[in-house]
């Protein structure tokens, strides 16, 4: 679509169908990733059962295995289990197979013209259905920003291991990358790494970013969508915190159950996902995840409050959410730099990458 709209001579915010590969493609992202240099994990690009089979005995258990194609937030498999492993990598067809270390999740979103790059604040998700990480990957179950255990430094440090790289070898390929780059990372014990990259605003991290920037949003996408993005200033934010909780339907993320009422929807912060309105007027849901309850407070405690008062208000028959979205940062905030037990990640990556002729090898 951008690509049809820069045709008219209509300026756009939002990446080329080339430059959008970087999520399209999670072996095209690891070519850039370690043609620039930046810090992720070791993976193999497999396409066969031998080649599934070689990978997944370098590496061992737990198993991370990704579709190398788009896959709504769910075409990855963490497990322990070889057979759960190799039965994904034969739906996927191809995947890239990767190591695994453990350490916390964080979420950066960087707005860029393609040369410029101005990143917003660092927020956190919640990949699986369940309290205390149980249960299997969803597309986010909740999120909330700020991180106060996140390291000092850590976004510039993103800014120039990863980002600059990045836009930098894909200018070198020819390719601007204009839009908003995600960046998905670990903070493993060298540093942090990219878990992967996507080409727009992804849900729900950015449903509690945007309510904290005070920055006007509109003359930040047209600065970058017109390449004058050098000459816009540093984002503001607000103080406080965000926090979303995400209510989705029964049987999520499995096969879910669509067109059940809801009501008590209709309330300021609550962002519809999966809704649709029946021929009689009544909301129900239709799809996986149905809404995203979001606040603000002065603190995480306040903002987390403030959302799950949101989610109690909400009706809807078998619907399921988080209970612990942001509970052990709210609680540690004041008392701890360490990451809050739920920080802890799904799946990690470390190490820097070179490209061999079926893997990227760490050096």
């Amino acid at each position: 679509m951008a690509d049809a709209v820069r045709a008219k001579g209509i300026a756009c915010f939002g990446p080329s169908a080339e430059a959008a590969r970087l999520e399209g493609s999670k072996a095209f992202a690891k070519e850039v990733m370690a043609a620039a240099g930046v810090p992720t994990a070791r993976a193999y690009v497999c396409g066969s059962d031998d080649e599934v089979t070689s990978a997944l005995r370098v590496f061992g258990p737990p198993y991370v295995v990704k579709d190398d194609g788009l896959a709504a937030g769910k075409g990855v498999v963490v497990t322990d289990d070889e057979t759960v492993a190799r039965q994904h990598a034969r739906e996927c067809g191809r995947v890239v197979i990767e190591e695994f270390l453990d350490g916390p999740e964080v979420s950066l979103f960087v707005v860029t013209d393609g040369v410029t790059a101005l990143p917003m604040r660092p927020a956190q998700d919640f990949k699986r259905a369940y309290d205390n990480d149980e249960g299997l990957n969803t597309g986010g179950m909740g999120a909330y920003t700020p991180l106060p255990w996140a390291p000092v430094g850590l976004t510039d440090d993103v800014m120039s291991t990863v980002v600059q790289p990045t836009l930098a070898e894909m200018r070198d390929r020819g390719i601007t990358f204009t839009g908003v780059l995600y960046v998905g990372l670990a903070l493993t014990g060298e540093g942090p790494r990219v878990i992967e990259f996507n080409a727009r605003f992804g849900d729900p991290e950015i449903q509690v970013v945007l309510p904290m920037l005070a920055t006007p949003l509109g003359g930040l996408l047209r600065a970058a969508a017109t390449g004058s993005l050098a000459g816009h200033g540093p984002l503001v934010w607000r103080d406080g915190a965000a926090v979303g909780v995400v209510v989705a339907s029964a049987g999520y993320p499995g096969t879910t159950r669509t067109g059940d009422v809801i009501s008590g929807a209709d309330a300021d912060g609550v962002i519809h996902a999966g809704t649709a309105l029946r021929d009689d007027g009544a909301l129900v849901s239709a799809g996986g995840r149905v809404l995203c309850c979001t606040a603000t407070g002065v603190d995480l405690a306040e903002a987390r409050a403030r959302a799950y008062a949101l989610v109690d208000h909400i009706s809807l028959d078998g619907s399921h959410h988080r209970s612990d979205i942001a509970l052990a940062a709210a609680e540690t905030a004041s008392t701890s730099d360490h990451p809050p037990r739920e920080s802890r990640p799904m799946w990690t990556r470390s190490r820097m990458w070179t490209r061999g002729s079926r893997a990227l090898v760490g050096r």
